[in-house]
C-alpha cells in the first residue's frame, strides 16, 4: 500500500467524513464544529485548476504581525496562521521549487480540523488543540479500509487500529516518515500545529512536486487524501484565503 493511500485512509477517506464522521476524543458524536460559520462548500473546479496564490512570504517575516493582519481578513485564527506561515517559509527554504503557499496549508487545516478547532477542541497559544483531535478507528467500517495498529497506540491511543492524529490528521506511519519539529522544542508532535504544518508541507512537496502548478497542486492534495471531493473543499478554502480582500 502506498503512503498516499495510507495517509488518505488515515486522514479522511471520503469527503462526507469531513462533515459528519470524524470523531474526536472528547466524545463528540460527529457534529462538525464550524467556528468560522462560513459554510465552506466544495468548489466546482477541474482537477488541474491552479489554486490562486497569495504573495510569497519574505524570509524574516514577522509572523505574529503578519498573522494578525491576515486573520482579520480571513477569520483564520492567528495562532494557526503563524503555523502555516512558518511552514511555508521553512519549506520554501528546503524545496524552493515546490513553491508551497500558506494558503494551501490553511486549506488543508480548515478541512481537516477547522484549524485545530474541530468538535470541542480549542487551539491554544502553544499550538496544541485541547482536547487532542483523534480520528475514527480504521477498522474497516464506515467506508474505511482496515489498518491494524502500527505504533502500539503511542500516538493515537488505540492499540488495535490506527487512527489519524492532530490538527493536520496524520497516520502514525506517515508521521514516522514526515513528522517535523516545527516549533524547535526538540519533539515531533502531531498534536502541535507548528510541527504538523511543517510535516504537511514536507508531505505535499514530496517527490519534487511544484504546488504552484495546477497538476502539482492537485497531485499533492490528492496524495494527502485520495478524494476529488476532498480536494475541491481544500481548493475552495485555499482560494478564499488567497483572495481575501
Amino acid at each position: 500500500m502506498t503512503r498516499g493511500v495510507l495517509v488518505g485512509l488515515g486522514i479522511l477517506v471520503v469527503a462526507a467524513v469531513v462533515t459528519a464522521a470524524l470523531l474526536v476524543a472528547t466524545g463528540d458524536r460527529g457534529q462538525r464544529h464550524d467556528p468560522q460559520g462560513d459554510g465552506l462548500v466544495a468548489a466546482d473546479v477541474a482537477r488541474n485548476t491552479p489554486v490562486p496564490r497569495p504573495p510569497v512570504l519574505a524570509p524574516g517575516t514577522d509572523l505574529p504581525t503578519w498573522a494578525a493582519s491576515v486573520s482579520a481578513r480571513t477569520a483564520v485564527p492567528a495562532r494557526a496562521l503563524r503555523s502555516y506561515g512558518g511552514a511555508e517559509l521553512a519549506q520554501r527554504a528546503a524545496t524552493p521549487n515546490c513553491r508551497l503557499s500558506w494558503s494551501t496549508l490553511a486549506g488543508v487545516g480548515r478541512v481537516e480540523s477547522d484549524h485545530g478547532g474541530l468538535g470541542r477542541a480549542v487551539l491554544g497559544d502553544d499550538g496544541r488543540s485541547q482536547p487532542p483531535i483523534v480520528g475514527i478507528a480504521l477498522d474497516g467500517s464506515r467506508g474505511t479500509r482496515e489498518i491494524r495498529d502500527t505504533d502500539a497506540g503511542r500516538l493515537d491511543g488505540d492499540p488495535a487500529f490506527d487512527r489519524a492524529v492532530g490538527p493536520m490528521q496524520f497516520l502514525p506511519t506517515t508521521w514516522a516518515q514526515y513528522g517535523r519539529d516545527g516549533n524547535g522544542d526538540g519533539v515531533r508532535d502531531p498534536n502541535q500545529l507548528d510541527d504538523a504544518a511543517h510535516a504537511a508541507a514536507a508531505y505535499l512537496c514530496a517527490d519534487g512536486r511544484d504546488t504552484a502548478s495546477g497538476e502539482g497542486w492537485w497531485d499533492g492534495v490528492l496524495t494527502y487524501n485520495r478524494s476529488v471531493a476532498y480536494a475541491r473543499l481544500v481548493w475552495a478554502a485555499a482560494d478564499r484565503y488567497a483572495t481575501a480582500p
